[in-house]
């Protein structure tokens, strides 16, 4: 049965994170219930309800469904369970911090650093878009990728972002392959960017909580909807799949909230 099912995992171009994901959900359900029928796939969705949050439940689900669409049996697939979004953004970092940030950066020479931040917070990209872009991108000004539906995304690079990434690459003498290399010239990691940037804000005095690689993306799409305010532009940047998606970005963040609650409430 897992044997089977990371096979055919294999053979499609979902990424390891996801492939072990899924194989874990399955070796999960197998050693609670014996055999795929809708009262054990009912009965397994009840106690992920009971002991998970919706979006680990989602992603079990997730996983269920495509061992279902592998074994031909569709018709058992089950619903995912509703997520509640907050009515606010959480944890984002501001424009004032990363501009901050941003400049204590570059006064000490963590130019890497600086531009990991930059082109994370200048582009919208995700950490593991981010890894894959070379110089050849930056020179051509964008970097296409193909989403699993073959669909086209294209992340563009401004142009004074473009010529400062240029110059900074001349400097090194680097002119073609992957720009963001950790010191035994392999890509650096996702989870290597993540840790290096929370050891940056603590130096710096920022509070780590809003510095992750996610948070410039987030501050990407606010700060681009201040000044531009066309949603579904941002949508296709972004790469959302629906237009809902992008309108939590339309959402004040928490802290946004609150100091205008401090500002307004005299009574």
């Amino acid at each position: 049965m897992i044997e089977e099912f990371e096979r055919h995992l294999r053979g499609t171009n979902l990424s390891e994170n996801t492939i072990s994901s899924y194989l874990f959900a399955i070796r999960q359900y197998s050693s609670q219930y014996d055999g795929i029928t809708k009262k054990n796939l009912r009965a397994y969705k009840v106690w992920l309800i009971e002991n998970y949050k919706p979006k680990t439940v989602n992603l079990r689900l997730r996983a269920i469904n495509c061992y279902l669409e592998s074994i031909s049996k569709e018709s058992l697939k089950m619903p995912f369970v509703r997520v509640q979004q907050k009515a606010f953004l959480e944890n984002v970092i501001s424009e004032a911090d990363y501009e901050y940030f941003k400049t204590c950066l570059k006064r000490d020479d963590e130019l890497f650093w600086y531009f990991v931040i930059r082109f994370l917070a200048a582009t919208g990209a995700r950490v593991s878009e981010l890894i894959q872009i070379k110089v050849e991108h930056i020179k051509l000004g964008h970097l296409d990728l193909y989403s699993k539906g073959g669909k086209l995304r294209r992340i563009y690079i401004p142009k004074a972002l473009q010529d400062e990434a240029l110059s900074w690459l001349n400097d090194k003498h680097q002119e073609s392959g992957f720009i963001f290399l950790n010191k035994f010239g392999d890509r650096i990691t996702t989870r290597g960017i993540s840790g290096q940037l929370k050891k940056l804000a603590v130096r710096y005095g920022i509070d780590p909580v809003v510095i992750y690689p996610h948070s410039f993306r987030h501050r990407f799409a606010k700060s681009f909807l201040e000044r531009c305010n066309d949603i579904a532009f941002l949508a296709d940047l972004m790469g959302h799949e629906s237009i809902e998606t992008t309108r939590i970005y339309l959402r004040k963040t928490s802290t946004e909230q609150q100091a205008i609650v401090d500002e307004v409430i005299d009574w």
